[in-house]
């Protein structure tokens, strides 16, 4: 398919303090469409000035959900633009869209389109360190009815925002608040697909933690509410004197592609690293036994955030004195290393746009 280009009437001011974008807040110039209907299939790609949408109140994902969506970023290196493992997110795309019924997508072409897009906005990549371009794909169910069935039609769009360093004064340990009342996600049900859902059902949970002074939220599962799963938006590693552990992928935790890329980085150095189920009870004895040395998170938007502070059950357990550890620090600038190019990762992991 070729892929159709509006150009823009009136471009909009860059921000110029990129310390002052935030994440999420602003968006750039141009944003891709590409329509589903049961006839033509995925039609009509193209590339639009970023602006309102139009869809009909009964439109079908605003009332059962039926949506998924992507979070990956762009860099830029020497003046020249990299993505990161994009194809692993077109096809975890697929993955959710596979769950939610959702037509899959052609992922080459995909790629395709998004490399056009961020060519076309290039110059939004921000410059300065540890500041990005985050992009996000998603599709909405659009069909105008009312009824629980899968959709006839969709919206895909590709939105861009310039975002700066998630750390602003350095890579800092968060804390985090063990969850024991709520349930995100159930074997069996949407947890393995980026949905919306998904998020939807941890908001509650995320404000009552905030407002007692925790950065996140540590969910556990939603059966014998014993076993550890992830954290709000990241996965969760556990670094013992007898190596490195993660829960294993159950069917509802979301397979992380910043989860992958450590993995793999640690056992290409020789690091011991066991996916498991991994009970609660487990952590705090490792913890009073002094085995437990560090803990991190792992996703898009902060690639590795060390953990200080997790708070169960009442009682508080300071890890690691409430300093970076070696082994996250390490993880957080081998990483970002590679996807900033500052240094030649992996086969296929840097892409150049």
């Amino acid at each position: 398919m070729d892929i159709r280009f509006e150009k823009s009437l009136k471009l909009k001011e860059k921000i110029k303090d990129e310390n002052k974008l935030g994440f999420g807040t602003y968006f750039t110039d141009y944003m891709f469409l590409m329509d589903y209907d049961e006839k033509n299939g995925w039609n009509d790609p193209r590339i639009v000035p970023y602006g309102n949408i139009e869809i009909q109140p009964s439109a079908m994902g605003l009332h059962y959900g039926q949506t998924i969506f992507e979070g990956l970023k762009a860099y830029k290196n020497d003046g020249k633009v990299y993505l990161f493992r994009a194809d692993e997110n077109f096809k975890r795309m697929n993955e959710s869209n596979d769950r939610l019924c959702i037509p899959p997508v052609d992922e080459e072409f995909m790629m395709e389109a998004l490399k056009k897009l961020i060519d076309i906005e290039r110059d939004w990549v921000p410059d300065s360190k540890e500041a990005s371009l985050y992009i996000r794909p998603f599709i909405i169910a659009t069909e105008p009815k009312l009824g629980v069935h899968p959709s006839d039609s969709y919206l895909l769009m590709i939105i861009l925002s310039p975002s700066g360093p998630y750390y602003k004064d350095g890579l800092a340990p968060m804390k985090i608040y063990v969850e024991d009342k709520y349930v995100r996600a159930v074997k069996g049900g949407i947890g393995t697909a980026k949905a919306g859902g998904n998020y939807a059902a941890s908001l509650k949970s995320q404000i009552e933690a905030e407002e007692n002074g925790y950065f996140q939220v540590l969910w556990i599962d939603g059966v014998d509410r014993k076993y550890v799963e992830e954290v709000g938006s990241m996965n969760i590693f556990f670094v013992t004197d007898d190596g490195i552990i993660t829960p294993e992928l159950n069917g509802s935790i979301l397979s992380g592609i910043t989860r992958k890329s450590i993995i793999e980085l640690l056992k290409a150095e020789g690091q011991k690293v066991v996916e498991k189920k991994i009970a609660i009870d487990e952590i705090m004895d490792l913890h009073k036994k002094g085995k437990l040395l560090e803990v991190f998170g792992t996703g898009t938007a902060a690639v590795v955030s060390p953990v200080g502070e997790l708070f169960y059950n009442g009682e508080k357990v300071v890890i690691n004195n409430g300093e970076i550890g070696k082994v996250s620090q390490h993880l957080y600038d081998e990483l970002t290393d590679i996807q900033w190019a500052r240094k030649k990762g992996p086969e296929g992991w840097q892409i150049e746009v």
